[in-house]
């Protein structure tokens, strides 16, 4: 099984996991088998600078990803996924390791749309605009 994580850095699994899976820099991809761990990649994310709804999904898809982890995720975004059979999980924090065995100990929960509208989803952040 091939497991991709949002990461904030290009370090595999010592990695701090992104918040946010399209505007993250890198992906770490993870493959599992049994349990156990057989090999950890970290590759760019295109479209970290700009990207347009089901991209990131997509190019997960391509990177043959059956699952997608991050901190948090949309409603459209966990659609998307679904459409391309990658099972979504949020609630990953500190780094991609530490995330990864909580996955893998069933400790995340399913991704579940954010509570507020994702086109303008802050997630705590304030944004001040000077007119």
């Amino acid at each position: 099984m091939r497991i991709a994580i949002s990461s904030n850095e290009n370090r595999g699994l010592e990695s701090t996991v992104s918040h946010h899976f399209g505007r993250c820099p890198y992906f770490v991809l993870v493959d599992v088998e049994d349990g156990n761990l057989q090999d950890v990649q970290t590759i760019e994310n295109p479209y970290f600078q700009q990207h347009t709804p089901g991209q990131v999904p997509r190019f997960i898809h391509e990177q043959t990803a059956e699952v997608m982890i991050c901190g948090g995720m949309g409603r459209r975004a966990i659609a998307f996924f679904q459409e391309f059979g990658i099972e979504t999980a949020a609630g990953g924090t500190g780094t991609a390791a530490e995330t990864l065995e909580s996955y893998l100990k069933g400790e995340l929960p399913e991704a579940q749309p954010c509570s507020h509208s994702e086109v303008h989803s802050g997630h705590g952040h304030h944004h001040h605009h000077d007119d």
